[in-house]
């Protein structure tokens, strides 16, 4: 079954607008992790608008699923991930002053500098996935950087869901079907949610992990944290 991975980032963001601890984000974590969730995912960016280095350290030490540090592999951002050294990195391509991740690496134009980075994380013994668009050629070429997994940026799914969704669906079909026949894992994330998480495991049932944030956060300030966990992996079991 695709495991759920929760990203924390949005907690970090209520605290970091008053101040103070509150919400902890530890805490947070450690329960969402109680509520069922496989994984823990943060992304920290170099402005600390959200998730902190410091948060990424003291998540490390006490969470028992996996953590998984999202982030674009900026000198700072890789002496992090050396010394954490979480169970796995995903490399997104998102400048300084995004809002959110909005584009996937074109891994052919930048191989050889994703290969430096996959295998020095590859020898460190930390799993390695390359955020990318649904594009086929994309995906072959992230094979050739060493990656051990691709994240699919599935914005596009999301946007296109209501309207028409086989065809939202039949890109990420393609990218996942050749993810797999590479040898490549398969995660995704971006504008997942509950009305269309379902539908997307149905089609790709073979997706590793789904890394979801801002719907899952968004979600439970009306369903409460331990139930919309609970819903989001339901969405994903009813998929078996």
């Amino acid at each position: 079954m695709t495991k759920l991975s929760v990203n924390v980032n949005k907690i970090a963001v209520l605290r970091n607008s008053r101040g103070g601890d509150v919400p902890n984000v530890v805490r947070t974590a450690l329960d969402i992790e109680r509520f069922g969730s496989e994984g823990i995912t943060v992304h920290p960016r170099p402005d600390a608008r959200h998730i902190r280095y410091q948060d990424v350290r003291d998540l490390k030490a006490v969470i028992s699923t996996e953590l998984n540090i999202e982030g674009n592999p900026i000198p700072s951002f890789i002496d992090l991930v050396m010394e954490v050294r979480p169970a796995q990195v995903t490399l997104v391509p998102d400048a300084v002053d995004a809002i959110t991740s909005n584009a996937g690496w074109d891994t052919i134009r930048n191989r050889q500098y994703l290969k430096d980075i996959c295998s020095r994380f590859n020898d460190a013994g930390i799993r390695t996935s390359i955020f990318v668009d649904p594009v086929v050629e994309m995906v072959e070429a992230a094979k050739e950087c060493e990656a051990q997994r691709v994240e699919l940026y599935t914005e596009a799914f999301a946007a296109g869901y209501n309207a028409d969704r086989e065809a939202a669906i039949a890109p990420y079909v393609e990218a996942a079907e050749a993810a797999r026949r590479v040898g490549l894992g398969l995660n995704a994330g971006h504008d997942l949610s509950l009305e269309n998480l379902t539908y997307f495991a149905e089609r790709i049932p073979w997706c590793d992990e789904v890394s979801i944030g801002h719907a899952l956060i968004a979600d439970a300030l009306y369903l409460g944290l331990e139930n919309t966990v609970q819903l989001y992996l339901r969405c994903l079991a009813s998929t078996k």
